[in-house]
C-alpha cells in the first residue's frame, strides 16, 4: 500500500502517492504548475524545472519527490505577486525575455540568489551556469538582475503592439511580449493541453510511446537520458580543390531551442502550433508533430499531445548544413555544402560569384530555414578574404556591422522603423552570443554513418553566460519599413569573431 508523501507547495500542504515520481512529474502532472518547464527531458541540464527547496534552487526533473517529502517548494507562482511582477517588469524592461519559456527557472534562481542578499553581477553571472537561454545572449538576463536588485524598473512602460510586431520580424514568426511571456505564459502546447488527454513520444522506431502522463509515455517509449559522446566532432566535408586566398570548413550545428517539439490535437480538431511563442531559429519549420497529434487524436478518440523528447529533437531535428568552401580575394570561389533545400538560393542572395556545390552526405536533416544557414558562411569567407568585415547586407534589406576584439563585441544595425528599441536590441545581443557562440564553441559530433552522438543540451557547447563577452549595440535611425536585422548582426559578428580568431579553417576555432 503507497503510503504516500507529503509535502508543502507554494504556501499549501499537498499529498501525492510515492510512486518514484520525479518532483518536475509532481508539480506538472499532478498539480498543475506549468510555470515549470521541461526542456531536457529529463538531464538536469536546461534549468528550465528550477525550483527553491527550503529556499535553495533546484532542478526539479532529477528530484525524485521522495527526496523532498515534508520540505517546502516554492515555484514561480510561490512568489509573492508584487515579486513575481517586478521580476517580469525587469525582464521587460531590458528585453531579458524573449520566448519565454526558459525565464521561470532563470527568475526562480535569481529570486532565491537575491532574497539571500546577494547583489553581484557576476555572482549571478556563476548562477546562470545551471541554465541554457539560446534566446538572449545572457547579457540582457544580467541586465534584468542589475535592474531588479538596484530597484530601478518600475511597472513595464512598452507597447505590446509594436513590441510584438518587433519581435515577429525578429523571429519569422507571430510573438508576444509583455510581463506575462516573461512569467512563462506563453501558450505552450504541453501548458496548454485539454484535460484528459494522452501524451505520445516518439519511439525511435517511426511508431510513439502512449500513455497517460509524460513519465508514463516515456518509459513507453523507452527512453532514456541522452548522453554527450567523447567522439570529436569533424567537418564531413572536404575542401574543393584549387588554391584558395581563404578556406573554411564547419560541422553540423544544432539550433539548441528550449522547447522542444509539442502540438496537441482533439479528435476532428486543428493541431496546435508548435511555435507558440518562438520561431525556434527556424528549427520546427518542418516538425511533423502537429500532423501527428491530429492523426493519433482521430485514432484514440481522445486529446493527444505529441512531445518530443531533447533526444528526438537533435536527432530528428534539422541542423545547419555543414560547409567547406574557399574564396579568392575577388570574392569568387566554391561553397561546398550538404545537399539542403533552397540552400543555393540562400547564399547566392548575397554572394552571387560563389558557386555552390551541394553535396550528399550521411548525417541529420539540414534546413536553409535555420539563421541566415548558408548565406553567414558565405559572408564570413569574403570579409576573409577582403580582411574586412564591413556592411553585411541580409537577404530582406537589414543591415549590420561588427567589432570583436578584447574589449567585447560591438554591433551597429539599421533595419527600417525601430518599432520597440528595447526588444531590437535584445534579438541583436542574442545574435550576436550565437554567432560568438558557433564560430568559438559549438558543434555536434556525427560519425561516418550519420548518427548523431551528442544528446544533451550542455553537449552543444553553447557559451554560458560568465563567458560571454559585453555585447553594444548601436541602432541607426531609419524611417524605412521594419525588416529583420538580428540575422544581418549575426552574420557580421560571425565574420568578425572569425577575423579576430585569425581566420583558422576550421570552425569551431577553440577547440
Amino acid at each position: 500500500m503507497d503510503a504516500g508523501l507529503s509535502l508543502i507547495v507554494d504556501g499549501r500542504e499537498v499529498a501525492v502517492p510515492d510512486d518514484g515520481s520525479t518532483l518536475l512529474d509532481v508539480l506538472r502532472d499532478r498539480l498543475g504548475t506549468t510555470s515549470v518547464k521541461d526542456g531536457c527531458s529529463p538531464q538536469g541540464q536546461c534549468g528550465c524545472c528550477t525550483v527553491l527547496v527550503d529556499g535553495q534552487p533546484r532542478v526539479s526533473c532529477v528530484t525524485p519527490a521522495r527526496r523532498v517529502a515534508g520540505r517546502t517548494v516554492t515555484t514561480l507562482e510561490g512568489l509573492p505577486e508584487s515579486e513575481q511582477r517586478a521580476w517580469a517588469d525587469a525582464f521587460c524592461s531590458t528585453g531579458g525575455s524573449q520566448c519565454g519559456f526558459c525565464t521561470p527557472g532563470i527568475v526562480v534562481r535569481l529570486a532565491g540568489l537575491r532574497a539571500s542578499g546577494e547583489t553581484d553581477r557576476d555572482r549571478a553571472a556563476r548562477a546562470l551556469h545551471a541554465h541554457l537561454c539560446r534566446c538572449t545572449g545572457w547579457q540582457t538576463i544580467l541586465e534584468a538582475w542589475d535592474a531588479y536588485c538596484s530597484g530601478r524598473t518600475g511597472a513595464w512602460k512598452g507597447d505590446p503592439v509594436p513590441a510584438a510586431r518587433r519581435a515577429g520580424i525578429e523571429g519569422h514568426v507571430a510573438q508576444m511580449v509583455g510581463p506575462h511571456v516573461a512569467l512563462g505564459r506563453g501558450g505552450f502546447a504541453t501548458d496548454t493541453v485539454p484535460g484528459g488527454h494522452l501524451v505520445a513520444v516518439p519511439d525511435g522506431g517511426g511508431g510513439f510511446g502512449m500513455g497517460e502522463t509524460l513519465a508514463e509515455a516515456r518509459a513507453v517509449a523507452g527512453k532514456v537520458q541522452g548522453r554527450r559522446t567523447t567522439a570529436p566532432a569533424r567537418p564531413p566535408l572536404d575542401l574543393p580543390p584549387g588554391d584558395w586566398t581563404t578556406t573554411l570548413r564547419t560541422s553540423w550545428i544544432e539550433p539548441a531551442y528550449l522547447e522542444t517539439d509539442a502540438a496537441w490535437c482533439e479528435p476532428g480538431g486543428e493541431p496546435s502550433s508548435p511555435l507558440a511563442n518562438g520561431g525556434a531559429f527556424g528549427g520546427k519549420a518542418t516538425t511533423t508533430a502537429p500532423a501527428d497529434a491530429r492523426r493519433l487524436a482521430d485514432e484514440h478518440g481522445r486529446p493527444v499531445l505529441v512531445v518530443y523528447t531533447r533526444e528526438d529533437t537533435v536527432r530528428l531535428g534539422p541542423k545547419r548544413p555543414p560547409v567547406a568552401g574557399g574564396v579568392d580575394a575577388d570574392g569568387s570561389g566554391v561553397l561546398r555544402v550538404a545537399r539542403t533545400p533552397g540552400i543555393a538560393e540562400a547564399i547566392n542572395r548575397v554572394a552571387p560569384d560563389l558557386l555552390v556545390d551541394e553535396v550528399d552526405v550521411a548525417g541529420p536533416p539540414t534546413s536553409a530555414d535555420l539563421r541566415a544557414a548558408g548565406w553567414a558562411e558565405a559572408v564570413a569567407l569574403m570579409a576573409a578574404a577582403r580582411g574586412e568585415v564591413g556592411t553585411v547586407t541580409a537577404p530582406d534589406g537589414g543591415t549590420a556591422t561588427a567589432q570583436v576584439d578584447d574589449a567585447g563585441i560591438r554591433v551597429t544595425v539599421r533595419c527600417g522603423e525601430v518599432l520597440d528599441e528595447t526588444v531590437l536590441r535584445s534579438y541583436c545581443i542574442g545574435a550576436a552570443h550565437m554567432a560568438w557562440s558557433w564560430v568559438t564553441s559549438e558543434s555536434l559530433a556525427v560519425d561516418d554513418e550519420g548518427t548523431v552522438h551528442d544528446l544533451t543540451v550542455r553537449s552543444f557547447d553553447v557559451v554560458r553566460a560568465a563567458d560571454t563577452p559585453p555585447i553594444r549595440v548601436t541602432i541607426e535611425p531609419d524611417a524605412g519599413e521594419p525588416c529583420n536585422g538580428s540575422d544581418a548582426v549575426f552574420a557580421a559578428v560571425a565574420a568578425a569573431t572569425w577575423l579576430t580568431r585569425g581566420t583558422p579553417e576550421t570552425w569551431p576555432t577553440d577547440t
